[in-house]
């Protein structure tokens, strides 16, 4: 965990620049290592993502249960024939978060961010706005430290766990870090960040976590899709100016209460 569980902090600390720089730092000296080791580290998960998310878009994916699988391909499939209604960066997103969901409910290897319920959502927007504004690698590790940082106050202040405090805790707060990290990507600042990390939980307020049959698999794949469109729009929103009218940590301390209740 990091050094402090407070959004304005990481954003005071960044000043005009990114949330990334302070995520990593802390993270080294609370763990005795070196930075550029942490940011090897980050590069390998990175290309987990790429790897699982190439692996759930997959016609032949198929969960233990047989709720769940190829149906991420019937949406890429949409997708790349021009007929998505979301258009192609959004809907390939949607795909890639829905395929590397189903492909942890096949027991496929993921990464979880911050759990394995809600692992499609970081992929499923870096990866596919990463490769369609031509990010280096570089910068999309940047973005996951931001987006680190962002999951690991929300686990300090709240909640990560759907089974705890509602889905809103678990696709909530992969949303949130998606949104930051896209704020990250786009250039934009560690305050706009911030709004949209608000802007994403504010947005899921209240989700539960309902599992058909026993167990955590549907509605759960499918809300990677939703988690995806939400951290997209909170982003935008962040990005174009609109800020969050409440802090990041107080909708953080909300989403805790409300999960707890």
């Amino acid at each position: 965990m990091l050094k402090t569980d407070s959004i304005e902090e990481l954003v005071l600390k960044a000043g005009e620049g990114s949330i990334a720089p302070v995520v990593l730092a802390d993270q080294a000296e609370r763990d005795g290592v070196d930075e550029a080791l942490l940011a090897v580290r980050m590069l390998e998960t990175l290309q987990v993502m790429r790897e699982s998310a190439e692996a759930g878009l997959s016609p032949d994916v198929r969960s233990m249960s047989g709720m769940t699988g190829g149906q991420a391909a019937k949406l890429i499939g949409r997708v790349r024939g021009g007929k998505s209604a979301a258009g192609d960066m959004v809907g390939e997103a949607m795909a890639v978060a829905l395929g590397v969901a189903e492909l942890n409910a096949a027991m496929g290897r993921i990464v979880a961010a911050p759990t394995a319920g809600a692992c499609g959502i970081l992929p499923g927007v870096l990866l596919t706005y990463g490769k369609a504004r031509g990010a280096a690698d570089d910068d999309l590790v940047r973005a996951l430290f931001t987006a680190a940082g962002v999951g690991g106050v929300i686990a300090a202040r709240a909640s990560i766990s759907g089974a705890q405090a509602g889905c809103q805790a678990e696709c909530g707060a992969a949303s949130a870090m998606a949104a930051a990290a896209l704020v990250d990507l786009s250039g934009g600042s560690a305050a706009e960040a911030a709004s949209a990390v608000a802007l994403a939980l504010m947005n899921v307020m209240g989700l539960v976590c309902d599992p058909v049959g026993g167990l955590v698999e549907v509605p759960c794949v499918y809300r990677n899709v939703l988690g995806v469109v939400n951290a997209v729009a909170a982003a935008d929103m962040a990005l174009a100016g609109i800020m969050s009218p409440l802090p990041a940590d107080e909708v953080i301390d909300a989403m805790g209460r409300v999960g707890r209740s």
